[in-house]
């Protein structure tokens, strides 16, 4: 008989050490089991599927504003601003998807829904630019002009650009998430591939854009617009069926509740203390919650107390009324919250200030799918009797990614960690986003000083001012790669820093606010274009980014965005500086490590 119990015994420690040691679940629900789920079979599926993905956004969206310019006769200002607003619509979207993901559907759920999404639209947008838009036959490219378009085509074209926004927008963070899922960071060897996975995800979304940044980018740019956009759509249907594939392998975690409820919560519980007396050194008269039900945070671990935002600690303060509730079994989530509920608020308000340093990064980012085409398209761009499209040049972006990628790796990274004290991992997330910003600024630089060479040798009185300037395109090569290499430190610190650090039931939201930052950075720029115009076309002046770019100063817009680059590195220190990152089951007061 004792036998039989150890017998019982030894096979629960057995299956329990099978399973994951995050509390990720099966499709079914059931404990996720290590050897059957997850880890690089699951997450290169998601890599494979988010480079298809990608080819696809990209195929439409890198030479948007060259389709809007040529084939809707918007003028290069009006195509730029439309870009950046369908652009920042875009990642708007990604709270979209990252909410419901996080509060009732899941990752899974919710990456499926959406991509759906994103392949009708683009379906959508392939026959409506075949059949409609594309009149008369053979228009679109550098030479001949699409006549108007009725409102009503207008209307289904930026119903069906709307709709790959939805789709991507909704899809995008929660993909990027949903990989990381698939790593149990318990496990050392699986927490280190956890952390591999952001630089070759950013890698395969790199990667995915190379085909339509050169093949397709040349077949659009000779006018063959609807075969890029379908070529688009079969790569997104493609992804949805690779991701679905994948199904019956991946790790799951349950979604953990509407957030805003939570944090409405701590908010007005906060509020309705205002006149309570807390005492100094209140730690001890703080509600733990131990004794609560913890489906109201969703099962997610537990965040101990830290110092600041002392105002939100009142939420989580034991009054005499609370007790008595308590006592009674009748707590009131509006009056009193736990602490771990108070340190999930505390968390979100210390990424903000982070997150807000990173919009004006991607206002320079953004630069390379409207001005960086533009410059390009009016500079030489043939070889012999070959022409390369300006849209192309972004390959040399995405070069750079792959191979600072591959050097911080396996370079910087190993002598870092030699360099710094014992069992340091290496250059903190924060410290890469602060090297981008460094190295953004440098690229701004090189595009303002390319620019002034390009004006040099442009002919001034051109009608048509494609390849005007006898400067070769190659020229952009420097602030394409320098782009590149920033990104790597910036973006793909970025995902790192907020997957790790935003509360366990925000994760998709955590990758969202990357995504975000784009998003508003692309407002930004927008906003920042039209100012300039503005201001820079009084006296009747052509001013700084006119139709005709051998009018205008591009270079003093470049050089505008790097002084505003090297203001936000100064304000991101001090911000960085001040980050105080929380830690589960232990408490600790220090600070992340700058």
């Amino acid at each position: 008989m004792a036998s039989l119990e150890v017998s019982k015994e030894d096979h629960k420690l057995k299956e329990e050490d099978e399973c994951t040691g995050d509390g990720s679940v099966d499709f079914h629900g059931r404990p996720a089991i290590r050897q059957g789920s997850g880890k690089w079979v699951a997450g290169s599926i998601i890599l494979l599927n988010q480079g298809l993905a990608t080819l696809a956004f990209f195929g439409v969206g890198v030479n948007l504003v060259l389709f809007l310019t040529r084939v809707l006769q918007q003028d290069n200002a009006e195509a730029a601003n439309s870009v950046s607003k369908w652009t920042g619509t875009v990642y708007i979207f990604s709270l979209v998807g990252a909410f419901l993901s996080d509060s009732y559907w899941g990752r899974y759920k919710t990456c499926a829904i959406f991509q759906l999404i994103f392949v009708s639209g683009l379906v959508l947008l392939s026959i409506t630019t075949q059949i409609f838009l594309l009149k008369p036959g053979g228009c679109g490219d550098e030479t001949t002009m699409c006549k108007p378009h009725s409102s009503w085509v207008l209307g289904l074209f930026y119903i069906s650009i709307y709709l790959i926004a939805l789709g991507n927008g909704g899809y995008q963070p929660n993909i990027a998430t949903f990989g990381a899922d698939q790593f149990d960071e318990e496990d050392p060897l699986e927490g280190y591939s956890k952390v591999a996975f952001f630089s070759y995800f950013y890698l395969a979304l790199n990667l995915g854009s190379l085909f339509s940044n050169t093949i397709l980018g040349y077949f659009e740019d000779g006018g063959m617009w609807a075969l890029g956009f379908w070529s688009s759509a079969a790569s997104a249907f493609a992804a949805l069926a690779l991701f679905l594939s994948g199904t019956k392998r991946y790790r799951h975690f349950k979604p953990s509740g509407n957030p805003l409820s939570r944090i409405s919560q701590v908010v007005v519980a906060a509020f309705k203390k205002l006149r309570v007396n807390v005492p100094a050194g209140e730690e001890d008269m703080l509600f733990e919650g131990e004794d609560v039900d913890e489906s109201n945070t969703g099962g997610v671990r537990k965040m101990l107390h830290t110092h600041g935002f002392k105002f939100l600690d009142r939420a989580a303060f034991l009054t005499s009324r609370d007790v008595e509730q308590l006592k009674q079994n009748e707590r009131s989530p509006w009056h009193l919250c736990p602490i771990s509920q108070v340190e999930e608020v505390k968390c979100i308000l210390r990424l903000l200030p982070i997150w807000l340093c990173t919009i004006i990064y991607s206002v320079v980012f953004t630069q390379m799918a409207s001005l960086f085409v533009e410059q390009g398209d009016a500079m030489n761009t043939r070889i012999s009797n070959f022409r390369i499209p300006a849209s192309s040049m972004s390959s040399f972006d995405i070069l750079s990614v792959a191979a600072f990628i591959f050097l911080y790796r396996r370079v910087l990274n190993p002598l870092v960690r030699r360099i710094k004290k014992k069992g340091s991992k290496g250059l903190t997330e924060l410290q890469r986003m602060g090297i981008g910003l460094v190295i953004a600024v440098i690229a701004m630089i090189a595009a303002g000083i390319v620019e002034c060479y390009r004006l040099k040798y442009a002919q001034k009185d051109c009608k048509h001012c494609t390849g005007s300037s006898s400067l070769s395109i190659f020229w952009q090569v420097p602030q394409y790669a320098l782009i590149g290499a920033s990104e790597v430190f910036m973006y793909v610190g970025q995902l790192e820093f907020f997957n790790a650090h935003a509360p366990d039931g925000l994760k998709s939201f955590g990758s969202a606010l990357c995504m975000t930052s784009i998003s508003l950075g692309n407002y930004v720029s927008s906003l920042l274009v039209s100012i300039v115009m503005k201001i820079s076309t009084v006296d009747n002046m052509p001013g700084w980014i006119p139709g005709n770019l051998n009018k205008g100063h591009l270079d003093f817009f470049y050089f505008l965005l790097a002084g505003l680059t090297a203001i936000d590195l100064v304000i991101y220190i001090a911000c960085a500086m001040w980050y105080k990152s929380i830690k589960h089951g232990e408490k600790s007061d220090e600070h992340y490590e700058v």
